[in-house]
């Protein structure tokens, strides 16, 4: 992130722009839409997750394959799955014995593309 060496980006005037004011609060999205979109967001503030979908945009991957690329326990690997799988974020099939993940649709990676852009722009 910028940081700004300027203070000068304080508002002043106690001004209220009433056609800007209800013009924004009539295009704004409903409550619970925005308090779904907010859970959504807290599910991508873990690093683990944030890992497992990545490693989901390049195939899809069963528990022990997650496990063993993050060096981390299946347990854990499963637990973080299981929160992704309720924001639907990852799907996963069953073939035989072996569960495979992979992301529910596209507009994860979009999500991604988007944020990878604007952290390259900071």
């Amino acid at each position: 992130m910028k940081k700004t060496d300027n203070f000068n980006d304080k508002c002043d005037c106690n001004i209220i722009h009433e056609d800007i004011v209800n013009a924004v609060k009539n295009s704004m999205p409903d409550d619970e839409i925005l308090f779904d979109l907010a859970e959504l967001f807290k599910v991508f503030g873990d690093s683990t997750r944030v890992k497992i979908l990545c490693a989901l945009f390049q195939s899809q991957m069963c528990v022990c394959d997650i496990a063993a690329l993050l060096h981390m326990t299946k347990s854990s690997i499963s637990h973080q799955l299981r929160v992704l799988k309720q924001a639907k974020l990852v799907k996963y099939k069953r073939d035989g014995k072996i569960v495979f993940y992979s992301l529910d649709d596209e507009h994860i990676k979009n999500i991604f593309d988007q944020a990878f852009c604007h952290i390259k722009e900071a």
